[in-house]
């Protein structure tokens, strides 16, 4: 009989203890097995520029921050704006990865909001995804200049986050 009283209460202290140890964590930060490691090699087309094809190779030399963005995202419309207010005063070297997406419907949605990204590889079935362990859009990525991925932010950047985590890290990468 006495069992029965201890079995919900243990049964409550556990999930207690299991709530508790996720309070003060930042839900937007996910742990990445692709930090300090390089970036994914691939190749793969262009958005802007169908059959013209784009690599892993060609983005190293300079930090650039990758953001994996697509036209059916609503959270993607959220950070837009902040992405484009540091590419156009030159803060950042931006590239986009259109993710699961089609070419029409994501040049269409760059013709609607701006489009502030120095280069944009298409991922229309989400493979180059795959490789580079992406759950959904957005997410984005700091670089540096040797192709190392530094910093991985899950959902949509705030100015906050752009000044506080990213831009001190792209800065720090410039060697």
């Amino acid at each position: 009989m006495i069992a029965r009283l201890f079995i919900p209460l243990g049964l409550f202290l556990g999930l207690a203890v299991l709530l508790w140890s996720g309070l003060g964590k930042d839900p937007t930060i996910l742990p990445s097995t692709f930090l300090d490691k390089p970036v994914p090699a691939f190749e793969a087309t262009k958005l802007r520029e169908p059959g013209v094809p784009i690599a892993s190779q060609s983005l190293a030399g300079e930090p650039y921050l990758l953001n994996v963005f697509a036209s059916w995202c609503l959270s993607c419309r959220v950070e837009h704006p902040v992405l484009d207010a540091y590419a156009k005063r030159g803060a950042l070297k931006l590239v986009g990865l259109n993710y699961r997406d089609q070419r029409e419907d994501a040049l269409a949605w760059l013709n609607r909001f701006g489009d502030p990204y120095a280069e944009i590889i298409w991922d229309p079935d989400g493979r180059l995804g795959i490789d580079f362990g992406i759950t959904g859009a957005p997410e984005s990525f700091v670089v540096d200049a040797q192709g190392i991925i530094r910093y991985k932010v899950v959902g949509a950047i705030s100015p906050e986050i752009m000044e506080q985590e990213i831009l001190p890290r792209l800065r720090g990468s410039k060697n």
